[in-house]
């Protein structure tokens, strides 16, 4: 049985806004075998398309490679954006050593609840992903559950929305369960409506797109 335990710890600062939420990155990032072109930081996967989307949407000019540079670059655009990230589980065990969420066992979470009364600023979750089992969305409801809380909808569409009131300060945060930055979620996007009619109106239109249509409503508003 592998123990996948997170390998860094919340990026956040008191003028984060925006939380990006996930749940682990491969497992290589625990043991420390990365590849050549895999970035030390959260969401590096040389295979992981959130930075892609990203560099595409603010034009930052990124470079994907182990070294320092690649790591700073990602972390002054995050704070100059004020945005964070704090993927939503601490460590999982696996029987079979892969990235797949599905194969999270014994799953430990982090207090997300708590990271939001902690930082006043955040007003947006961002998921990256949906309520499919063992996602972020998923697991925060989970969370929530335990403690007597809910989401409220605010759209049922994709990417869906929602808010929650927190129960100490009683401030209304939002979170949007984006499409996850993930080949496994091709699939998913590829049945969607609103994505058939943009491939069929251009044939060149593919996934990448369709994420980057989709993030950049949330990370530039």
């Amino acid at each position: 049985m592998f123990l996948h335990t997170h390998p860094y710890e919340p990026f956040i600062f008191e003028e984060t806004e925006k939380l990006i939420v996930g749940t682990l990155p491969p497992p290589r990032f625990t043991t420390g075998e990365l590849k050549v072109d895999d970035v030390d930081f959260c969401y590096g996967s040389r295979n992981g398309m959130l930075w892609p989307i990203l560099n595409r949407i603010f034009d930052l000019d990124l470079v994907y490679e182990n070294t320092h540079f690649a790591i700073d670059q990602r972390k002054n655009f995050l704070l100059s954006h004020k945005i964070g990230v704090c993927d939503i589980v601490e460590s999982a065990a696996r029987d079979k050593v892969d990235a797949s969420d599905l194969g999270m066992q014994n799953v430990q979470l982090r207090d997300l609840v708590h990271y939001l009364e902690r930082y006043p600023n955040i007003s947006t979750v961002l998921f990256m992903g949906g309520n499919s089992k063992n996602g972020p969305e998923y697991f925060f409801r989970k969370q929530l559950k335990i403690v007597g809380l809910q989401l409220k909808t605010v759209t049922d569409q994709v990417p869906r929305v929602y808010e929650l009131q927190l129960p100490k300060s009683k401030r209304i945060v939002r979170t949007v369960s984006l499409t996850a930055p993930s080949g496994a979620a091709n699939r998913a996007i590829g049945s969607l409506t609103s994505y058939k009619e943009m491939k069929a109106a251009d044939p060149s239109f593919n996934t990448m797109d369709f994420r980057v249509l989709q993030y950049q409503g949330f990370f530039l508003s």
